[in-house]
């Protein structure tokens, strides 16, 4: 979806020679075959006018696009003295063959209707009754100020003067008009004389001239209709040609960001269910356009893939969009009704999201509507559709979107969201919806756009398939409370997970303040917290900093002012650059803990390098134990590169020793595009989340030789869901999951619609975990649900927290 966080299209960048535009120069004093002017109106907002500003049209009779980019129209009065001079406008973009071109000018003191959308735009005050304009291949003033003079000047393309102009092409001006009329070329060739060439009658800007003229904007479709663009093929079979006046109805309109255009539909579809009747017309300026007009659009057709650093269009796993480019169109006539949406049911969209290809590119597969919902969207790529009272199952953000779901009922959570709950499982009903401008509506998961919410179908590689809404719903705003943990009972230990997302000792005191209020009152103040993206002290700087002390006396210090516990803190600064996350940032891992709860139990060497040296199982007084608390899980293993080391440490509560590793496991980043073209898709960083997941699942074991029963608590964000092979290593050792578990993964003990901890692109999913060895009993367990389906975040993950009785 280009309207959104993406680059320009490619195409914006070869306006010249890849669409076969020409730029031709024709003296005035030849008969022009190219571009002329077609209609000079002076009378605009004057007394008794029918419009509120002057205006210039061209017109296009050659048989290619003509490029405009270094051309202009110039104004010289009626009666030019020693002192007038030419009033310039330049103009922009390219000509369609038999097109229609726009120039609104200066605007009187009176009233008048608006001109329609025009295509450049100056300040010129015409005369209504007198005076000349130049069309000039330059945009340079003109200096002539006779006929002769301006006849043999070789950059005047075309030339009307009107009314009693000294400056005019052949024998005579062109018939004088009046404030409510404008000067009309005629149906004929052009002559260039101005008497006979042209006529007096009602201004028509941007429509067929009254007069009969050439370039009426009523020229005839091109042997080409959008279906015929779009195919039943995901990548055009014309990619790369250039169209010629494809006719169809302005549905929509993309006026920001870095790609400006509009939409076009077909108003008489073929009986295809495979090709589309919607196409984007990518301008890279204000559209040119306004909904409701009927048009013919001449261009070049590509298909745009959204390219990150280092992709090519061979190895993106993005989709295309079919749009054309380079764009110009003939605006036949305005107010149209558009045509009608398709109306998405839960019973339209089909269940399953994409097609099982065994990693193959679903463009090597004909579109098959009822395949899956990615083959059903791109059927009606470009066109509109309608979704009534939809849930948002994924909260705004500061780019105007949303998602929400055409399928209520489909893997609902208990608080209104949709939930993956298998590997290339995504909610098929699950459609992003992008607002007009990206204003932000402010949604959370659980609030309902009432009524009909329509736009044409895009693609974005932030989240798949789009509605670029033209008309919103009504926001009905349902959302649930922020959950608030059941307290930890007087002998029980309670201890929390909570991704921070990058907290840095620079942030602003509302996110401590957030913070502080989400652990003392939602996760009722754990005795533990486990907290992961804690950045150093000088945030994302890249200046060597590693320290991070600051950054938690902020974090500790607003908890207590919160009226929470005055929490310390264990933790292990990295090497500098060495655990991944933000660069810069060195983020970690930490233990904040409630010394009047709880203990720390401080062992091994001070002298000790804990950031490279890894700690042991051992024996103490017959239970298991840590040679270095805190200490790192083997850090020189391969499988930590550039990312975050386990933090392990012992606890005493209550005379009983409970061991917590923490952990922050290496992200999804870099893996292909769940929403794009290879299906499934590879997902390669579950190579090193796996075996990340055996080293913590191997120190677990040798924690349990030691002792049976040790009670351990695996915790933290491992970017992996529930049922991934990583957590079944995590918790067996082999990523089947088969043979007796180590580990129990306490996110799979509550009910199917509570298992998740993240809220990603409208799909609710577990991310965060936190694991109990079996001696770990009598447990209450929480996720924390305060941020993810919350459209203003403290930090984008859920916390959860656990309590039980050691």
């Amino acid at each position: 979806m280009r309207s959104l966080r993406l680059p320009a299209l490619l195409a914006a960048t070869t306006l010249v020679g890849a669409a076969g535009l020409l730029a031709v120069a024709v003296p005035a004093s030849a008969s022009s075959a190219t571009v002329v002017l077609n209609e000079v109106y002076g009378g605009g907002g004057n007394t008794g006018a029918p419009l509120h500003n002057d205006f210039i049209e061209l017109t296009n009779r050659s048989a290619a696009p003509v490029d405009l980019s270094s051309w202009s129209v110039q104004y010289l009065p009626a009666t030019a003295s020693a002192s007038s001079s030419w009033a310039v406008t330049t103009l922009t973009g390219s000509i369609a063959p038999g097109g229609l071109y726009l120039i609104g000018e200066g605007a009187g003191s009176g009233g008048g209707d608006p001109l329609p959308p025009t295509q450049a735009s100056g300040t010129t005050n015409m005369s209504g009754a007198a005076g000349t304009v130049a069309l000039v291949n330059s945009p340079t003033a003109l200096t002539c100020k006779t006929v002769p003079a301006c006849a043999a000047d070789g950059s005047v393309v075309d030339l009307v003067g009107y009314g009693s102009a000294v400056v005019h092409e052949g024998d005579a001006d062109a018939p004088g008009p009046s404030n409510s009329t404008s000067v009309q070329r005629g149906s004929g060739p052009d002559t260039d004389q101005n008497g006979t060439d042209f006529t007096a009658a009602d201004p028509t800007p941007g429509a067929a001239n009254e007069a009969g003229g050439g370039g009426t904007g009523t020229g005839e479709p091109g042997p080409l209709r959008i279906h015929d663009i779009q195919s039943g093929e995901w990548v055009s079979p014309h990619a790369g040609d250039s169209v010629t006046n494809v006719p169809g109805i302005v549905t929509g309109l993309r006026t920001s960001g870095s790609s400006k255009g509009y939409w076009v539909q077909d108003p008489a579809p073929d009986s295809d269910a495979a090709t589309s009747e919607g196409i984007f017309v990518y301008t890279g300026s204000a559209p040119p356009v306004a909904v409701g007009d009927s048009v013919l659009v001449s261009g070049k057709v590509s298909d745009y893939y959204p390219l990150s650093s280092g992709e090519t269009v061979s190895t993106t796993s993005n989709l295309s969009t079919t749009e054309i480019g380079t764009a110009t169109a003939i605006v036949l006539s305005h107010g149209n009704p558009l045509p009608a949406p398709v109306v998405l049911t839960p019973a339209t969209v089909p269940d399953t999201y994409a097609p099982d290809l065994g990693g193959g590119n679903i463009e090597d597969t004909p579109i098959t509507p009822d395949r899956s919902a990615l083959d059903f969207y791109e059927s009606l790529e470009g066109m509109r559709v309608e979704v009534d009272n939809a849930r948002v199952v994924g909260p705004s953000n500061k780019y105007g979107e949303q998602y929400v779901t055409t399928k209520p009922d489909q893997n609902r959570t208990y608080r209104g969201g949709t939930e993956v709950l298998a590997e290339n499982a995504t909610p098929s009903g699950r459609l992003e919806v992008v607002t007009a401008n990206g204003a932000d509506l402010g949604l959370d998961v659980g609030d309902v756009l009432a009524g009909a919410t329509v736009g044409p179908i895009d693609w974005s590689s932030f989240g798949g398939y789009a509605l670029d809404a033209t008309t919103v719903g009504t926001p009905q705003r349902n959302h649930p409370a922020p959950v608030v943990a059941q307290p930890a009972g007087t002998r029980q230990l309670s201890i929390a997970t909570y991704n921070v997302e990058n907290l840095a000792q620079g942030d602003s005191a509302a996110k401590y303040q957030a913070l502080a209020q989400g652990v003392v009152t939602n996760l009722a103040a754990p005795d533990i917290v486990a907290l992961e993206e804690v950045q150093d002290n000088t945030g994302s700087r890249d200046d060597g900093t590693v320290a991070a002390d600051q950054t938690l006396a902020k974090l500790t210090a607003a908890i207590s002012a919160a009226g929470g516990p005055s929490y310390q803190w264990r933790e292990i600064d990295p090497v500098n650059d060495k655990d991944g996350g933000q660069p810069g940032g060195n983020i970690r891992v930490a233990f904040l803990y409630d010394p009047s709860r709880v203990s720390f139990v401080d062992t091994g060497s001070t002298s000790v390098d804990r950031s490279t040296t890894g700690t042991q199982a051992v024996k103490s007084h017959g239970k298991a134990a840590l040679s270095l608390s805190p200490g790192r899980i083997d850090p020189t293993n391969p499988v930590w590169t550039d990312s975050r080391k386990p933090l392990a440490g012992e606890f005493s509560f209550r005379g009983q020793r409970v061991i917590v590793i923490a952990n922050h496991f290496d992200s999804k980043l870099g893996d292909q595009n769940a929403d794009g073209r290879f299906q499934y898709p590879e997902q390669s960083s579950t190579v090193q989340r796996a075996g990340q997941a055996l080293v913590v699942h191997q120190f677990v074991r040798s924690l349990l030789d030691v002792e049976k029963k040790a009670e351990v608590v695996v915790l933290g964000d491992l970017n992996d869901y529930q049922f991934s092979a990583a957590l079944a290593v995590l918790r067996t050792g082999n990523a089947a999951g088969t043979g007796p578990a180590s580990l129990t993964d306490l996110i799979t003990t509550l009910p199917a619609d509570q298992q998740y901890t993240y809220v990603y692109n409208g799909i609710s999913q577990v991310l965060d975990h936190i694991l109990v060895t079996r001696a770990v009993r009598g447990i209450n367990y929480q996720v924390v649900h305060v941020n993810a389906e919350y459209t203003n975040q403290t930090s984008d993950h859920d916390p959860q927290v656990l309590a039980f009785t050691p």
